[in-house]
């Protein structure tokens, strides 16, 4: 049933926001060169890889680590407000449709990360499809600023944040209902909404 769900709604927003998409591409284009979505490699369902997609946000070819940190020279004038507003992620809908992300789920990591799981958390994790939303990013929706002046970004996501979020995603798969997904995408649209 949640699959059904999940490619139902997908494939409904993908056709309403067409020209969302449209508009977002254009401005991508526009504001810097380079592709329009950005591709990287995360672990899915059981451990499998797969390329996300999200509407490129910072300059092509910029080069750093896994997360950005305020106001990260690599993001572009576009990519800061696609990602204020979470419009950057739409395009993880194409990810829905082809099975390897789920609409609520366990936001996907890159391997790098995954591996840095506690290992009795780390199977719950990926017995699910990944999500585009889940509470802990609803809860955590501006997690760039909680790195503040902190000497070593990394550092202190992988000693801190990363476990955090591990135990949380842990704690959703284990309690998961179709009904908590309805709520958790309806709080998810009306804070896009809200901006």
């Amino acid at each position: 049933m949640k699959r059904l769900v999940d490619v139902v709604i997908a494939a409904v927003s993908l056709a309403v926001l067409s020209p969302v998409f449209a508009v977002i591409a254009l401005a991508v284009t526009l504001d810097s060169p380079g592709p329009i979505f950005y591709r990287q490699v995360r672990v899915g369902l059981h451990g499998r890889l797969f390329k996300i997609h999200k509407f490129r946000s910072m300059r092509a070819g910029a080069l750093g680590l896994n997360i950005t940190v305020g106001a990260d020279p690599r993001i572009t004038r576009v990519g800061r407000i696609l990602r204020k507003t979470k419009l950057d992620e739409l395009p993880q809908l194409i990810d829905v449709l082809e099975g390897t992300m789920s609409l609520v789920g366990p936001r996907p990591e890159v391997p790098k990360y995954v591996a840095l799981w506690p290992d009795d958390l780390r199977p719950v994790i990926l017995s699910v499809r990944p999500g585009i939303t889940d509470p802990e990013t609803l809860e955590r929706r501006n997690e760039a600023e909680e790195y503040g002046d902190t000497a070593d970004p990394e550092a202190y996501y992988v000693s801190v944040l990363l476990p955090r979020k591990a135990q949380a995603y842990a704690d959703y798969v284990r309690t998961r209902t179709l009904r908590g997904d309805f709520a958790i995408l309806w709080h998810t649209a009306r804070r896009v909404v809200a901006g």
